[in-house]
């Protein structure tokens, strides 16, 4: 009879190993799916901004040489003759007049000068050795260490810019609740008033932003750990707040090792653009959910 349990404990302990191993591949394999939906989109977003800036391109083309016709049909209007029609209304041609001149180089030589001005653009990329290089040695042995060569550079040109708001002792806790993975955020009243603590404290306001201080109109709160605090934060915080948070997202997965359908260039790539999400947010452009 022990025996028999003996062997039933190990057949149990079997399938729940099977079952935690697809569970997760399961998880790994959900946020490849969303990932690759994200991405994505971005390339039909950025096919649809080139297709605009070449659509603008030709709109600035066409306009310049109907500004030339426009220029050489006024030039040669019955309503403002030249000194020729007025002399005795022949036209004589001379050789290097300066309406042949003129006509010549509206009609023959506009097209192909703003043709010649608008450059032939191609989005390229190339990785930066010294980053790339830091990141796989990083990868090789994957940490949270802010210290380390990887994160630091991170830190130091986008974390903390993009952190870095005039409540400086509120932004340092928003970067400890962000390296915690303690940090939410939640639209403003998403749970009714009788479900938040009586003891809660509300920074800011709907109108007043907690971490830049100014007056703004704020959809989002967030709170810090097992705070009872909720602090009031501007679209604007948010994003940045958001693309820190994406970024901490994506290189726990890959400390975790829960990317294993991605080589190192498809992780590295990523990571340049979420630090380029970052960039974008210090620099004050950021994307508001309507």
């Amino acid at each position: 009879e022990l025996k028999l349990k003996d062997e039933e404990c190990e057949r149990l302990s079997k399938v729940r190993d099977q079952l935690g191993q697809e569970l997760e591949e399961l998880t790994a394999s959900l946020f490849e799916e969303a990932h690759k939906m994200v991405k994505e989109a971005n390339v039909k977003q950025a096919a649809a901004e080139k297709q605009l800036k070449e659509a603008q391109g030709k709109i600035d083309v066409l306009q310049a040489e109907v500004a030339a016709l426009k220029t050489l049909v006024l030039s040669t209007s019955p309503t403002s003759p030249t000194k020729d029609f007025q002399s005795g209304g022949r036209t004589p041609f001379k050789k290097g007049h300066a309406r042949n001149k003129s006509t010549s180089s509206a009609m023959g030589g506009s097209h192909q000068d703003l043709t010649m001005m608008q450059p032939i653009v191609k989005d390229c990329k190339e990785a930066d050795l010294s980053l790339y290089n830091d990141f796989r040695s990083w990868k090789d042995e994957p940490t949270m260490d802010r210290t380390c060569p990887f994160l630091d550079k991170i830190y130091r040109e986008d974390i903390f810019p993009c952190l870095t708001f005039s409540k400086s002792e509120l932004a340092s806790a928003v970067l400890e609740a962000v390296e915690n993975n303690t940090l939410s955020i939640e639209p403003v009243g998403l749970q009714p008033v009788r479900f938040v603590k009586a003891s809660a404290v509300e920074c800011g306001g709907p109108k007043k932003c907690a971490l830049s201080g100014q007056s703004k109109s704020c959809k989002h709160r967030i709170k810090l750990g097992d705070s009872s605090n909720y602090y009031y934060i501007s679209p604007f915080c948010r994003y940045r707040i958001t693309s820190v948070c994406n970024f901490f997202t994506y290189i726990r997965y890959i400390q975790q090792g829960l990317l294993k359908q991605q080589d190192v260039d498809q992780m590295f790539w990523e990571v340049m653009q979420l630090r380029r999400e970052m960039s974008l947010a210090k620099l004050g452009y950021y994307k508001e959910e309507l």
